[in-house]
């Protein structure tokens, strides 16, 4: 490949770009990711948590590339001009995301029945990318199949999303870098050097299962410490129910691509701060750090789990509780969070195997088969109450009538997108 430039990172050392890259990521559209973190508010607790959406995208990219030139290098790729289009594809999978990243396909799915991968296509096929993809000879249409999970050969889908994927192994050590949790080592060289393809499949090794499993390990590890953190999770939720409650005024769910391209995380952080009612006053406190305090919280593994909670059973519970504590109903947030212990993968179902190859052949090993691994995989949930700082103690104190020990309290209607 033709490499016109390198980008210093502090995860990869370096990262080269070609001339069809430089000019996607010079694209103000591209740019605009620098404006969008990665962790939307997870700053407000691991404060150095500023990297953002442009940096991940590049990052993926490299993986990506060395993922395509370790299959290239076997003969399962036939083709160089492929490994353009899979680092394309990698560089292109978050151009999609709104503000605050996964918690604005919260708001989406609220309001709308679109996603950031439906946005992502669009903005591929409609917007100056599709003039730069052009430009240098690529296919827009083609290349947002491929960043959507839509190509039609199975293995180049796998290498961008998924348990395999260029995507998680950014960012994860990205994420863990500059939060400075110690959960998120990956050791992608050796992942990548050991694909193989089989059945149309991305597969690897056997030796390098134990890269599989740490890698798997320190994702669950870091839903624990950092994606579910409680305190992380109330600056969401505050963002997120200020976003809902301000839509019908601001039109965020408008999903035009110039009203969208526009929105980014302090532009829209900005305008919610200027609003009357509850959406300014969640949006304002979340800009001074006056965050929900959490009162309550229950983990439940998938073993465990009794039924799923929706919004309006969350919104039942809210109302009893702030009922019974005898304080205003929109000073009560019940949050149920969601998050497959597996990666998905690109057809959005859970990872339950890999495909191993060694000198005998290629096998299916579930990932009941793989140690450690199978105590954590399924779905974990987590419900919280949170309110303000003034109502704590009444609140508290009437969780505990309403919900008390309920050891099969059902939860889960939130989702986190990783």
């Amino acid at each position: 490949m033709d490499f016109e430039g390198e980008i210093t990172d502090p995860i990869h050392r370096s990262i080269r770009f070609t001339g069809a890259e430089r000019d996607i990521i010079d694209s103000p559209v591209f740019q605009r990711l620098r404006r969008i973190r990665q962790l939307a508010g997870a700053h407000l607790v691991y404060p150095s948590a500023q990297h953002s959406r442009f940096e991940h995208s590049l990052g993926a990219m490299h993986v990506a590339g060395l993922a395509g030139e370790s299959l290239l290098a076997k003969g399962h790729i036939d083709n160089a001009d492929v490994v353009q289009e899979l680092r394309l594809a990698a560089l292109l999978h978050d151009i999609g995301h709104g503000p605050f990243s996964h918690l604005f396909e919260e708001v989406l799915e609220t309001k709308t029945s679109t996603s950031h991968e439906e946005i992502g296509r669009r903005i591929i096929a409609k917007s100056e990318i599709a003039d730069a993809l052009a430009k240098n000879g690529y296919s827009a249409d083609h290349i947002a199949g491929l960043s959507f999970g839509q190509s039609k050969t199975g293995f180049l889908n796998e290498i961008i999303s998924g348990g395999l994927s260029a995507d998680i192994m950014d960012y994860l050590p990205r994420d863990a870098y500059f939060t400075g949790a110690e959960y998120g080592k990956v050791d992608y060289y050796r992942l990548v050097s050991s694909f193989e393809v089989a059945k149309g499949r991305l597969a690897i090794d056997r030796s390098a299962l134990n890269s599989l499993e740490s890698m798997l390990i320190s994702r669950y590890e870091m839903f624990k410490a950092v994606y579910f953190h409680k305190t992380v999770r109330s600056a969401e939720v505050m963002l997120l129910q200020s976003m809902i409650a301000g839509d019908d005024e601001l039109g965020l769910s408008d999903t035009s691509l110039d009203n969208y391209l526009s929105l980014t995380d302090e532009a829209t952080l900005e305008r919610l701060c200027t609003l009357q009612g509850i959406a300014g006053r969640l949006a304002r406190d979340y800009r001074d750090r006056r965050l929900l305090k959490c009162v309550y919280e229950r983990f439940l593994h998938k073993r465990e789990r009794n039924k799923r909670m929706d919004r309006k059973a969350l919104s039942k519970m809210e109302e009893e509780i702030a009922q019974t504590a005898g304080v205003d109903r929109s000073l009560v947030f019940a949050d149920a969070s969601r998050a497959s212990s597996m990666p998905l993968t690109p057809s959005k179902q859970e990872m339950s195997f890999v495909l191993v190859a060694d000198k005998t052949g290629v096998q299916e090993v579930p990932v009941s088969d793989i140690p450690l691994v199978d105590s954590i995989s399924g779905f974990f949930d987590m419900l919280r109450i949170y309110t303000t700082a003034e109502s704590r103690q009444k609140v508290e104190r009437s969780v505990k009538k309403v919900l008390g020990e309920k050891e099969t309290l059902g939860i889960g209607a939130g989702r986190h997108g990783r």
